[in-house]
């Protein structure tokens, strides 16, 4: 992919300007084009993953999820090859939009294209493929979605229905059944859960956030905006911690393929004028994004997005992936609705959070607990409240990184008791500064109750296995580090280390470190590591870092150094928890983590 040269003058931190972002997008739609069916109703890109829906719907998704693309480039030249398929694709070649089925997916993006676009390509269209268009898009209206962010997909068929005035009625419904269900996934603090339970991650941002605010904003509903713009400034405020120098986003969660659609909530916010960040700050996020993986290679040979991360990766398909499913990257092309004369396109890109200071900070609503440093760039990401067990690896993993991917052999960042590294029915117990606490359930009758205190890159864990039998062996493990990076465990109370060489994938060669240990007497047993993940290529030893006690009952107190990294201004005060069972007994308890 050609781009123009780097502006380091208006662009000091990525060199990305708003001409980087329009020759990206044109190269992705001119890449496409070749794949499309000779009635351009279907795009069939190549790849050997055809997700369950079936062939027929990954036409309609390469279709879709390109036509978005070209959307908000606003290409008449582009929108006009997308007219050719409406022409035959609705009420002809598309699959119907029927329950939980993945044209209801598509026809969101269709409908949004078709919103923003409206005097470029809808009111250009003939009466009867406006028609067509209309009637395949309005089984949207009454198609059953899955209880999770597919609720807003109706939502924003509904939008654009009543206002062309097709079936008013009915998409008014959709739209206030779709917006009544998911606001009891709002748990405060600008962040929802995606459906039932405790799912954080990446779709807060490119599907909650973006089509609720997105609709009311087209809308032009005054009311609605105040409510859904203010919980996306309050999510922003938490996200942009979430990338690292690099410009890489936070690997975790699912869906990771649709990559730099981490931008949208960025531009989202600016679009509708409901951001804390600066303009030069969201700008620097995005382009950073963006830059991240297309430097890395995220696009191949032929100018496409594969299955992947900054390349082809299997590791991240998931039966609902197809060969253009990357494509919702679209969506991290939202800027380009902002004119070139807007102050976001304009400013000199500021630093971002990671780039300001080394920084801890808890993050409520999820009980994440976010640890970043300035001088590598990297941002920790330790998770005490988000898990969807269909996704493991990517949700059940204690800590994750902007620089660190989870190891399926390894079990990385993981406690694993008797050979079962399970995690499910995750408890948080609270977060604080420099602290993160939760509980989860092994299985039956085996609960591991944790505590992590951060500083600078310095991580001190402690895990209190409860449940297990006497003599069951206990093992814990860190950070699965990649070459320029260096991954420390070491062991303080209930275990001991031991070094493994281990050969999976990019990770060929490195050493890798765990911890063992086993249970005692009684009903819970302690265990204590030190942890570091770094890229300083000679940083202070650990142990002249952060001085850690545990005592009889059950009690870590912890104390940073004096110099040490990340202590700038922090309390002197040594930090004391204490593990305590629900009942004042410690046999069938509950435990729980109280700071003294």
């Amino acid at each position: 992919m050609e781009l123009p040269a780097d502006d380091r003058v208006s662009s000091p931190y990525t060199g990305c300007t708003r001409a980087h972002w329009e020759a990206a997008a044109d190269a992705l739609l001119a890449a496409v084009a070749r794949y499309a069916s000779p009635d351009r109703a279907l795009y069939h890109l190549p790849g050997d993953h055809m997700s369950q829906s079936g062939h027929l719907s990954d036409g309609l998704e390469g279709y879709a999820r390109t036509l978005l693309l070209a959307a908000f480039r606003r290409d008449e030249t582009a929108l006009g090859r997308y007219a050719d398929g409406l022409a035959t694709g609705p009420g002809g070649v598309w699959p119907r939009i029927e329950d939980r089925g993945q044209p209801l997916v598509e026809a969101a993006s269709v409908a949004l294209a078709l919103r923003l676009t409206r005097p470029l390509l809808w009111d250009r269209l003939d009466d009867s493929v406006r028609q067509r268009t209309a009637d395949w898009l309005a089984d949207a209206l009454t198609a059953e979605p899955w209880p999770c962010n597919w609720e807003l997909f109706p939502v924003t068929v509904g939008g654009f229905l009543q206002e062309v005035g097709h079936r008013p009625e009915a998409a008014r419904k959709a739209i206030d059944r779709g917006l009544e269900r998911v606001e009891g996934w709002y748990l405060g603090h600008g962040w929802y859960t995606d459906g039932d339970g405790r799912k954080f991650d990446y779709y807060n941002g490119w599907a909650m956030h973006l089509y609720t605010v997105l609709h009311a904003w087209l809308a032009d509903d005054a009311e609605l905006l105040s409510v859904y713009g203010g919980r996306l400034s309050r999510h922003l405020a938490d996200y942009a911690r979430l990338f690292g120098g690099d410009g890489a986003p936070m690997h975790q969660g699912r869906s990771l393929t649709y990559r730099f659609a981490t931008a949208a909530p960025l531009w989202l916010g600016a679009l509708t004028g409901h951001t804390p960040l600066p303009p030069g700050e969201t700008r620097r996020l995005a382009s950073g994004a963006l830059r991240y993986f297309l430097d890395g290679g995220a696009v191949d040979e032929r100018g496409l997005l594969p299955l992947g991360w900054l390349g082809p990766d299997d590791s991240l398909v998931q039966t609902y992936s197809g060969p253009a499913s990357p494509y919702w990257a679209s969506k991290g092309f939202l800027g380009l609705l902002l004119p070139a004369e807007h102050e976001v396109w304009t400013a000199t890109e500021e630093p971002g959070p990671v780039d300001r200071a080394d920084e801890v900070r808890p993050v409520r609503a999820p009980n994440w607990l976010l640890q970043s440093t300035r001088s590598d760039g990297v941002v920790r990401l330790h998770n005490h409240g988000s898990e969807d067990v269909r996704y493991d690896p990517y949700y059940t993993r204690l800590a994750y990184s902007t620089a660190t991917r989870p190891d399926r052999a390894s079990y990385d960042n993981s406690v694993i008791v008797g050979g079962d590294a399970s995690r499910t029915g995750i408890e948080p117990l609270g977060t604080g500064e420099g602290w993160i606490a939760s509980r989860h359930t092994v299985r039956d009758g085996i609960t591991v109750t944790s505590l992590v205190l951060a500083r600078g890159s310095v991580e001190v864990r402690a895990h209190l296995v409860a449940g297990a039998g006497p003599g069951t062996p206990v093992r814990i493990t860190g950070w699965a580090a990649p070459d320029g990076l260096r991954a420390e465990l070491l062991p303080v109370s209930g275990l001991s280390e031991e070094r493994t060489e281990e050969r999976t994938g990019e990770l060929t060669g490195e050493l890798r470190e765990e911890l063992t240990g086993e249970t005692g007497p009684g009903e819970a047993t302690l265990f204590v590591a030190l942890a570091r993940l770094t890229g300083e290529p000679d940083p202070r030893p650990l142990a002249e870092l952060v001085s850690v006690r545990v005592g009889e009952e059950l009690e870590v107190s912890v104390r940073w150094a004096p110099g040490a990294e990340g202590t700038e201004g922090a309390p002197d005060a040594p930090g004391v928890f204490r593990f305590t069972a629900s009942d004042g007994r410690s046999a069938g308890s509950s435990w729980s983590v109280t700071r003294r």
